[in-house]
């Protein structure tokens, strides 16, 4: 009996069925907003790809999921929105590689997707998904389309010359 009491109370933290459905529907939205990212990256060579923009996105859902269970008041969340940032912070200046020249600095990209697939786990952790998936929508234009909008505006390099083009 005691086993049992002990376990129900473990989980207590969904006290009801429109509680479970909310904790569903806001992981499930970063997971699927942060894997679109992700394919997009991951379809464009890039190291950090669909699972890691999952993780990043569902990380960042359930630590202010969580904080909003536990009681945290919304002023307050400000401590756990610190935390996430310096936290991708740290894991988007793991993607940044420097070359030996100037130009030469790659991961940038990459890094500010990180970023911002945490953000739009925070959204969806907030319960803010329309706000989620238009910024999604719009970081998939800023990440497919404005790149071949450059490349198509930009004059071709003459041989010899670096290639400035994105």
């Amino acid at each position: 009996m005691q086993v049992s009491e002990t376990i129900a109370a473990e989980f207590s933290d969904v006290p009801d069925a429109a509680q479970a459905t909310r904790i569903v529907v806001r992981l499930g939205m970063a997971a699927l907003l942060g894997g679109l990212l992700g394919y997009e990256r991951e379809h464009a060579g890039k190291a950090a790809g669909v699972r890691t923009h999952m993780l990043v996105a569902m990380g960042a859902a359930l630590l202010v999921l969580t904080a909003e269970q536990a009681g945290v008041q919304p002023a307050d969340n400000s401590r756990v929105l610190q935390g996430i940032i310096a936290g991708i912070g740290f894991l988007g200046a793991g993607t940044i590689l420097k070359g030996d020249a100037e130009s030469q600095v790659r991961g940038l990209t990459t890094a500010a997707g990180i970023w911002l697939t945490a953000a739009i786990g925070v959204a969806t952790g907030l319960g803010r998904e329309s706000t989620a998936l238009l910024c999604t929508g719009l970081a998939l234009i800023v990440l497919w389309l404005v790149p071949r909008v450059c490349c198509a505006a930009m004059p071709r390099h003459k041989p010899g010359e670096p290639d400035r083009r994105p």
